[in-house]
C-alpha cells in the first residue's frame, strides 16, 4: 500500500486515479495523526508527500526518519514532490532523509510508473 498526501483534490484525484489504474492500494493521510493511524493498521511501503503542503509533509518525514523512528518506519519509501520553483523545500525534503524528491511536473509526467517502482520497491 502507498499512503500519500495531496495538498488539494486534483492531485489527490491524479494520485488515487493513477494507483486504482496501475493496481496499486493507495490511501490518503491529511494529518500526522491519520499517518499514524495508517502505520498501526497497514504495512506501507511508501508515503509520497506534497510539499504545498509544507508544515504537514516536514512533520511525516521527521516522523519516518526522525531518531525515534523504528526500523519498520524507516523501511517506508518516501517520495516527496513540489513546484520547481520551491528549490529550498525541495532540498529540505532531500536533507530531512526523503528518498526521492520530484518537481510537480517530473511526478506528474511518470506518475504511474512511479507509482509502480514505488508499490514495487524498486528505484524511483
Amino acid at each position: 500500500m502507498i499512503l500519500y498526501l495531496a495538498a488539494d483534490l486534483l492531485w489527490a484525484s491524479k494520485i488515487k486515479g493513477n494507483a486504482e489504474a496501475a493496481g496499486v492500494p493507495a490511501r490518503p493521510v491529511r494529518s500526522l495523526d491519520m499517518l499514524e493511524a495508517r502505520l498501526a493498521d497497514a504495512a506501507p511501503v511508501a508515503l509520497i508527500l506534497d510539499l504545498d503542503k509544507p508544515d504537514e509533509a516536514m512533520a511525516m518525514l521527521a516522523r519516518l526518519r526522525g531518531p525515534n523512528a523504528s526500523p519498520a518506519d524507516r523501511a517506508v519509501r518516501i517520495l516527496a514532490f513540489g513546484p520547481h520553483v520551491a528549490k529550498d523545500l525541495l532540498q529540505a525534503a532531500r536533507d530531512a532523509g526523503a528518498d526521492a524528491v520530484l518537481t510537480r511536473g517530473a511526478f506528474d509526467h511518470d506518475m504511474t510508473g512511479i507509482l509502480l517502482r514505488l508499490a514495487s520497491s524498486a528505484r524511483v
